[in-house]
C-alpha cells in the first residue's frame, strides 16, 4: 500500500509540476548528454544538493522518468531502486541520500530519450519536489557527418543592407554532440569566426543533422579567399569542408 501511495504521489507531481533544475534551496545535477552503442551499458548520475527524504521504511524518495521525443514522460523508477509496473529489467536504479544512478544494461534503440531524475525533500515542513535538467541518451555508433557550405545568395548580396550569410549543412552524424565552427581565409592567413548553430535534429535513421550560419558584412565576404566549416566531437576525427571564392563565381 505504501508503494502504491508513493507511485500516486509521483505521478501527481509529474502532471502538476514542470521540469526544473532547482526549486528553493534544492538543486539537482545531471549530465547533459551521454551516448551508447546498441547492447552497451549507459550510466546516468543524479546528485542532489541535500539528502532526499527517507521514510520509516527506508525508502529514499528519488524517481527516474523517461521522455522520448514527442511523447509524455514515463515513470521508470521510484524509491530510488523500485521499477514501476511494466518497466524492463534492464533499467536499474541505485543510490541513497544525495547520489543516485540509473543504469541501462543492454541498451536498445528505443532507449534513446531524455532521462530526468526527481527528488523529494521536506525542509522546514515544506514539500519540495525538484527535477534535474535531464540527460539525453543517444543510441548508435559513432558516425562522422558530411558537410556542405552554401555561399550567400545573389539576392542577399544585391540588397543594400550590406549583409552576407553563409550556411553549413552537417548531415547524418552521431552522437548529437557534434559542434560546428568556422574559419575564414584572407590574404593567406586563417582566422576563427563564430557562427550560430542549431540543435541537432534526429532522423528516422537514428542519425543527426545540424546547421550553422555565419553572418558577415558584404565587404568582409568580398575580401575573403575561402571559408571553412569544421565539425568536431570528442575523440572522433574532425570533418571539414572549404568553400573557395572561386567556386562562387
Amino acid at each position: 500500500m505504501k508503494n502504491m501511495t508513493l507511485i500516486s504521489v509521483l505521478i501527481w507531481t509529474l502532471l502538476c509540476c514542470c521540469f526544473t533544475e532547482s526549486r528553493g534551496q534544492v538543486t539537482v545535477t545531471q549530465p547533459g548528454a551521454l551516448s551508447s552503442a546498441v547492447g552497451g551499458s549507459a550510466r546516468i548520475t543524479c546528485r542532489t544538493s541535500q539528502n532526499v527524504y527517507v521514510d520509516g521504511g527506508n525508502n529514499h524518495y528519488l524517481a527516474w522518468y523517461q521522455q522520448r521525443d514527442g511523447e509524455k514522460p514515463k515513470l521508470l523508477i521510484y524509491a530510488a531502486s523500485t521499477r514501476a509496473s511494466g518497466i524492463p529489467e534492464r533499467f536499474t536504479g541505485s543510490g541513497s541520500n544525495s547520489d543516485f544512478t540509473l543504469t541501462i544494461s543492454g541498451v536498445q534503440t528505443e532507449d534513446a530519450a531524455v532521462y530526468y531524475c526527481q527528488s523529494f525533500h521536506y525542509p522546514n515542513s515544506q514539500h519540495v519536489w525538484t527535477f534535474g535538467g535531464g540527460t539525453r541518451l543517444d543510441v548508435g555508433s559513432d558516425t562522422r557527418p558530411t558537410l556542405r557550405v552554401l555561399p550567400p545568395s545573389r539576392k542577399e548580396l544585391e540588397k543594400d543592407n550590406g549583409k552576407a550569410t553563409l550556411m553549413c549543412l552537417a548531415d547524418k552524424g552521431f552522437p548529437s554532440g557534434w559542434t560546428l565552427s568556422w574559419k575564414v581565409g584572407r590574404g593567406g592567413s586563417i582566422s576563427s569566426s563564430s557562427g550560430d548553430q542549431s540543435r541537432g535534429v534526429l532522423g528516422k535513421d537514428g542519425l543527426y543533422s545540424w546547421t550553422s550560419t555565419l553572418s558577415l558584412t558584404k565587404d568582409q565576404w568580398t575580401s575573403l579567399d575561402s571559408v571553412t566549416c569544421e565539425a568536431t566531437q570528442g575523440s572522433q576525427a574532425a570533418v571539414s569542408e572549404t568553400l573557395s571564392k572561386g567556386q562562387c563565381s
